[in-house]
């Protein structure tokens, strides 16, 4: 199992319909395979995400958010780990808003 604890990740892309920019950092916290975040930016207020690690590094988690218009926003999300050859983490996310329009999108997230 990936551990996440203490790692700082920030999208280097992600769908038009996401409200995170390359300022959006996220702080991850790991606790055995429970993992959590805060993450804010240009478009978040204030963000939490709470999810479950398997033994692959992939996260199942569950999001919200308080965006710029001072909108609540949620979400669910499957990310998949890739180690690159120097040893940093990229996400590879797959989400769905259950809030507002419900649409789907992707997202990459880099290691910082």
């Amino acid at each position: 199992m990936i551990n996440y604890n203490n790692k700082r990740f920030r999208p280097i892309s992600s769908s038009e319909n996401s409200e995170t920019t390359s300022d959006t950092i996220f702080v991850y916290k790991q606790n055995g395979n429970i993992l959590t975040s805060t993450y804010k930016g240009e478009n978040i207020i204030e963000g939490h995400l709470i999810g479950l690690v398997d033994n692959n590094g992939v996260i199942n988690m569950r999001y919200h958010q308080i965006n710029k218009n001072n909108e609540l926003m949620s979400g669910v999300c499957v990310s998949k780990p890739e180690i690159d050859s120097n040893g940093k983490i990229t996400l590879h996310e797959s989400w769905e808003w259950t809030s507002g329009d419900k649409s789907k999108g992707t997202s990459v997230l880099a290691e910082i």
